[in-house]
């Protein structure tokens, strides 16, 4: 007979986990910390530039964006805001629709993007590229695969 017990991961696969979330967690810290030093934009501030920069036309509108940074709208709304009151980013009408609106790069937000991108690049090779081998990596690959097919799975993606 399987009690509830056995649904619950054991010491060892704690431990993993734990090591895991750590790391990841110290990994994020470090790269934002150098984010903030070295160009005064925040991970959301790069994470909303960079979708907008990579956009067609450096356009969308806040829905699709929320959706390809993974935040919820009220998070993006007020982020915006204060992107928005530093000149980073404006709004502007839809081109498509006249009711809606998009969000674009302002030009000193598009130059705060540049300048950080590279500082940012070689961080990421220093903490995170650099310390593997291309085993290593490919496993990352394979595993960051894995992780995010089971939560769209269990969301119902």
């Amino acid at each position: 007979m399987e009690g509830p017990r056995k649904a619950l991961p054991s010491t060892e696969e704690l431990r993993i986990w734990r090591d895991f979330i750590e790391t990841t967690e110290a990994l994020r810290s470090e790269l934002a910390a150098r984010l903030q030093s070295e160009s005064a934009l925040s991970p959301g501030d790069y994470a909303v530039l960079l979708a907008l920069c990579e956009a067609e036309g450096r356009r969308l509108r806040p829905s699709v964006l929320a959706s390809r940074i993974g935040w919820q709208r009220s998070r993006l709304s007020h982020h915006l805001r204060r992107m928005e009151r530093r000149g980073l980013v404006r709004r502007a009408e839809c081109a498509a629709d006249s009711r809606g609106a998009e969000v674009m790069p302002t030009a000193e937000g598009a130059e705060a993007f540049e300048r950080a991108s590279l500082p940012h690049l070689r961080a990421v090779r220093e903490l995170f590229v650099s310390p593997l081998t291309r085993d290593q990596l490919a496993a990352a690959e394979q595993l960051a695969t894995t992780l995010r097919t089971g939560l769209e799975s269990s969301r119902g993606a």
